[in-house]
């Protein structure tokens, strides 16, 4: 039996341009990786800033009120439900270096029954799965729960870092960026045995 060969990247990642050395050591995080997302939207520096600006805005631990570990929860559940393989690998490491036990991330899937996560974080899970969908999904009631368990501050958190997926969703499902060795190998430890498999993400650098 021939082989199946694997797909060429859509756009090819890039080498570290070294006059980004001050944005490339932000991502040094899953692995100690750059993740391939990033070394393809290098090739217009003033998007990767902006996106790197807006990304740490959101996760400044000076002005967070919202768990950062939490918060790649959050990334990892609206990447679910927009079908971004790439980013729910990611995510889940992210999580996982942001304090978030293997217990809890495997529990994810199950978030609303397991005993793992609070009410306030089913409330605030359930906007991200049903706002990650096509048309957004959140109701004024979901959104009126939401508001019993976070502040308005709180909240502006929240939407903010599934809005940021949003866009990455979008970015890395377009381009089928490249999955990095250390971030399959986190997809298949962590999400393989939910039925996730990298699809059209598996490609040859």
């Amino acid at each position: 039996m021939i082989p199946t060969l694997k797909p060429t990247p859509r756009l090819k990642p890039l080498p570290q341009n070294p006059e980004l050395a001050d944005i490339f050591s932000v991502f040094r995080c899953v692995g100690s990786i750059i993740p391939n997302a990033v070394l393809i939207m290098q090739r217009r520096p003033k998007i990767l800033r902006a996106y790197v600006q807006l990304s740490k805005a959101i996760s400044d631990p000076e002005t967070s009120e919202v768990d950062a570990g939490f918060k790649r929860l959050i990334a990892h559940v609206v990447s679910r439900a927009a079908g971004c393989r790439y980013c729910m690998t990611h995510t889940v490491g992210l999580a996982h270096c942001s304090g978030i036990d293997d217990a809890k991330l495997e529990s994810v899937w199950e978030y609303r029954t397991s005993p793992l996560f609070t009410e306030a974080e089913r409330v605030a899970l359930d906007v991200a799965l049903a706002a990650g969908g096509v048309p957004n999904g959140v109701t004024d009631e979901m959104f009126a729960k939401l508001g019993e368990h976070w502040s308005d501050g709180q909240i502006v958190e929240i939407v903010a870092m599934i809005s940021l997926f949003g866009f990455l969703n979008r970015w890395n499902d377009t381009l089928a960026t490249p999955l990095e060795d250390e971030a399959l190998a986190l997809g298949e430890k962590y999400l393989a045995p939910h039925g996730w498999e990298a699809g059209r993400h598996l490609r040859s650098l």
